[in-house]
Order: C-alpha cells, then structure tokens, then sequence
C-alpha cells in the first residue's frame, strides 16, 4: 500500500489526479493534516505545519504504507526534510522528475513547467527540486476556475473549464519558450487534463500520476526499510 499526504481542500478528486484512489490500480490510503490548505501550504508556507505532515506520515508507515507521496507540488521544498525523518522513500513532487528529463533532451531543448500558482514557485522552490532557475514557468490564472477551485473548494467538478485553464498556461508556456521540449505539470489535480495539454501544446507531458505510479512499481516488491 502506497501512503498519500493531501492537502486540506474542498473538492472533488476525479481519476487522473493523485488525490482520487481510482486514479491507482494499487491499493492506497491517504493522510490530511487538519488545516493545511493551499493558502497555508502554498501561498504562506507555513513551515508549522511540517510536524502535522511527518505525524501523519508516521500514521500511514504504521498502516502499511511501503512509501509515501504527496498531492501537491510544492511539499518539495521539505523533501529533505520528509526523508529524514521517515523509514520509508519519499516522493513529494512532480518537480522532481525536471532534471531527468531535461538530461532527456537535446542541448537547444528544455523542460517547461505548468503551475497551480507561478508567483509562490520561484528560485529558491525550485532548487529543492535541484532545477535550474532558468526554467520556463508557467502558471495557471490565479482568478481562473482552476485556481479558485483549488484554493477554495467546489461542490461540483467543472472539469471543462479546468481543463482550459490549464491547457491555456501550458499553451502560453510554448508560445513564449518555444524551445520547451517537454512540460511538466507541477500539480498533482492536473493529470486528468494531460491529454489536453498534449493536443494544445504538440509536446510530451508528463505529471504527478505518472510518477506516483512508476515510484509504486519500485517500491512495490521490496521490504526495504531505511534505518531512521
């Protein structure tokens, strides 16, 4: 069983996005420390809240998780943090993959990022996920639906319109840098969107989904346990 940390939100979790079970076809549990919003996770980073995430995390090892992952993007900055104080792996971010790929890619090609919130993913983020600070960023409207569905909650899923606002910053991305080889979509709510991206933006993309699921088919046939 593979353990999620979520974050504190209102609104539904469709397949496709990491925060849905169905999203897996393996067995997962999820954690949600009690007030961590978006606002306070990603807008005010509030480093408090760390203790609740690494208890939570503990909650889920305790359960049977065999790893642990997250749901949002921006839970890399304490991934440093999340491993030292875990037994199992930890994978907080979509963010991590940037580096491999941009070794994918020829020299006059980079990697692209699509973003909940470009204004909060700046320098110092993304060197937790050792990417280089040049790197395209892109994010998504902060008035759009996508954002406010986020960072306030929803009763109802308005997945069209969701969709376009994240096709719509991927779309800016490559018409500003068009030397972006390949999008990274930072988050874990936009995988159910990827298709649409790949048809907008002609570019491969890859998301949080995809490599929960490749870091599970590690994981999933070992016993392995770091000491603490």
């Amino acid at each position: 069983m593979l353990g999620i940390l979520t974050l504190d939100t209102a609104f539904p979790r469709v397949p496709g996005d990491v925060g849905c079970a169905r999203t897996f076809d393996f067995p997962v549990r999820y954690a949600t420390p009690k007030g961590a919003d978006p606002s306070r996770v990603v807008h005010r980073r509030d480093d408090s809240l760390l203790p609740a995430f690494v208890a939570a995390a503990h909650e889920l090892i305790d359960a049977g998780a065999i790893a642990i992952a997250t749901t949002c993007g921006f839970l890399v900055r304490w991934q440093r943090e999340f491993v030292a104080a875990l037994p199992v792996p930890v994978l907080t971010s979509a963010l991590l993959q940037v580096p491999l790929l941009r070794s994918t890619l020829a020299p006059s090609r980079t990697v692209g990022i699509v973003t909940y919130s470009a204004a909060d993913l700046g320098p110092d983020l993304l060197a937790c996920a050792r990417i280089d600070a040049s790197t395209p960023v892109e994010g998504v409207d902060p008035a759009g639906v996508f954002a406010r569905t986020i960072r306030e909650g929803a009763p109802a899923l308005d997945e069209r319109a969701m969709a376009a606002d994240v096709t719509r910053a991927a779309s800016r991305l490559v018409s500003t840098h068009p030397e972006v080889g390949a999008i990274v979509l930072e988050c874990a709510n936009m995988p159910p969107y990827r298709d649409a991206v790949v048809r907008a933006t002609e570019r491969p993309v890859f998301d949080a989904a995809q490599l929960v699921t490749w870091f599970h088919a590690g994981v999933a046939r070992s016993a392995w346990r770091r000491a603490a």
